[in-house]
């Protein structure tokens, strides 16, 4: 039985263990103006700074 990825991160370091649990990905659908066609923008975020990262153009 296979052990499950969060008992791994706990035994290594409790403190970037905890300081992982603020980041969050965060997938923006953005629209082309040339071609009208969705292409999707992809970045790794902390918690608090979500909103600014959907609500830039």
């Amino acid at each position: 039985m296979a052990k499950a990825a969060k008992t791994a991160i706990k035994t290594k370091d409790q403190k970037a263990a905890s300081e992982a649990k603020n980041w969050t990905k965060v997938i923006k659908a953005v629209r082309s103006p040339k071609s009208g066609a969705y292409t999707f923008k992809e970045a790794i975020v902390h918690k608090d700074k979500i909103k600014n990262f959907l609500s830039e153009k």
